[in-house]
């Protein structure tokens, strides 16, 4: 047997009830609608059922009226024929209590919910009675005349008070409806007055609250909002977004000073880093056309100085390098990378520096890792800087590792370099990036290293983060963008 189709309507039911919930604006609004359109449905219904009963009770009350005048023109010839004794007129009688009896007839169920059956009985008694008294009249029996006026009168009487009972059911039934408007505005009303607090305490309010808040976010205020009234569910979810953009916002200041920081020194350091580059080629090369044509004639001494000369012209020559690729002056091609190329053409740049240095450097990169985009060259630096820089800080026998794995943030490759070193201070970690700060020795570091590593990554749309613990070595992660499937090569400055 084949399943059973679902109908429509009752999927539809369903999808309307997963996307309205009661604590959203949709949902109040859809409440508040079917509520107002419930109330004015029942309202027009009931309004529809006092119209027809009052119709339907106007016509009865026409036939009350109609019992009473036909009993009153019965008395009428009941007192003719009292007066005259003409048999004409218990004639005549016959006709009325012809009439009076049809009309008993319709009356009687709307009797019984009226008066009740033992009245209904009672008046049917006194009908029969008439009856009987006026057949013995018609025999000459006039000793009943007073019996008969007797059953005339509870005839009348009765028939009166079932018409004022009937009139005051059309009444009620009259003032039931008047008050149906009333009711409906009571209910309209309520429903504004609900709707007016929704939109006061649950959208207006929380909504001033973020105004306010956003306006402190402009003057570098990244305190979140903490809103404990009550709140619509979209409301709740843009105070819970507005949470979460403060709290980046607050965790990534650091990094905008800072990149903005090294976009004003780069600028500045780019002239002067040309600037340089001249005369220290010139002095190098002097010092090596020097060393060439006189070292036979200098002592011990002499050499020393021109060594050192040498030597420290390259260091200046590394230095302004450094400020070159800290100023991204000139252009990377940026192409399709895979994280292992990345890592093994460092690692084998950096092998015998760590050979010589007694460190165990492990190293694990996954594979089938997506690419990610960017110059090999300058990712080697970045790297290259940083498993430098985690060598320096292990001691002999100590460990170095190198991963390389998904992030937590969607789109990004974490590669991550650790060491199990001395660690850095929690009070200098913000400054680590800055341009010439250095953690080492003096004469040991120029402080550009890791500040170029960070403009390197930047300029990969990555970031660069570090954690460390006084004592328990330092970790830092490169996170860097994962080619998207339209990705096309192309340069960046």
């Amino acid at each position: 047997m084949g399943r059973r189709p679902i109908p429509f309507f009752s999927t539809l039911g369903q999808s309307a009830a997963g996307k309205l919930r009661w604590n959203s604006i949709k949902g109040k609004i859809f409440v508040g609608f079917a509520f107002t359109f419930l109330s004015i449905g029942v309202l027009a219904v009931l309004n529809f059922y006092n119209l027809s009963v009052i119709k339907a009770r106007l016509y009865l009350g026409e036939s009350y009226d109609d019992l009473v005048d036909d009993i009153l023109e019965l008395r009428r010839f009941e007192k003719n024929f009292q007066i005259d004794g003409d048999e004409k007129n218990l004639v005549i009688s016959r006709v009325y209590l012809g009439r009076i009896d049809k009309i008993f007839h319709l009356l009687s169920d709307d009797l019984s919910v009226l008066e009740g059956e033992e009245q209904v009985i009672v008046f049917r008694q006194s009908l029969q009675n008439y009856k009987k008294l006026v057949s013995l009249l018609e025999k000459g029996r006039r000793d009943v005349m007073d019996r008969l006026r007797d059953e005339g009168k509870a005839l009348t009487e009765d028939a009166v008070r079932f018409r004022e009972l009937k009139r005051k059911h059309i009444h009620v039934a009259i003032v039931r409806t008047l008050v149906l408007p009333f009711v409906f505005m009571v209910i309209l009303l309520s429903v504004m007055i609900l709707g007016f607090r929704m939109v006061s305490n649950g959208l207006l309010k929380p909504l001033d609250i973020v105004r306010r808040t956003t306006e402190l976010v402009g003057h570098g205020d990244f305190s979140p909002i903490r809103y404990k009234g009550e709140s619509l569910e979209e409301i709740s979810g843009l105070i819970d977004a507005f949470n979460r953009m403060a709290r980046e916002l607050k965790e990534h200041q650091e990094d905008l000073l800072q990149a903005r920081k090294l976009a004003a020194i780069g600028t500045f350091t780019a002239g002067i880093a040309h600037e340089l580059n001249n005369p220290i080629n010139n002095i190098a090369l002097t010092a090596e056309s020097f060393h060439e044509e006189f070292a036979e004639t200098l002592d011990d001494y002499g050499m020393e100085l021109l060594q050192d000369i040498i030597e420290q012209t390259e260091r200046v020559a590394d230095i302004v390098r450094n400020l070159l690729d800290f100023s991204h002056a000139g252009k990377s091609v940026f192409k399709e990378l895979s994280p292992e190329e990345i890592i093994h053409s460092t690692v084998n740049l950096i092998k015998n520096q760590v050979k010589l240095s007694g460190i165990d450097l492990k190293i694990s990169v996954p594979a089938n890792l997506p690419m990610v985009k960017g110059s090999l060259r300058k990712l080697q630096q970045v790297f290259f800087n940083l498993l430098m820089n985690a060598v320096q800080a292990t001691s002999k026998g100590g460990e170095v590792r190198l991963s390389v794995n998904f992030s937590t943030m969607s789109g990004f490759l974490a590669f991550v370099v650790e060491d199990n070193g001395e660690g850095i201070a929690k009070e200098v970690q913000h400054k680590l990036f800055e341009p010439f700060y250095t953690t080492k020795v003096t004469g040991e570091g120029t402080g550009l290293g890791l500040a170029v590593c960070y403009s390197i990554v930047k300029q990969h749309g990555g970031r660069v983060e570090v954690e460390s613990e006084q004592g328990q070595g330092a970790r830092f992660t490169v996170l860097l963008p994962t080619i998207p499937k339209d990705f096309v090569n192309w340069s960046a400055a």
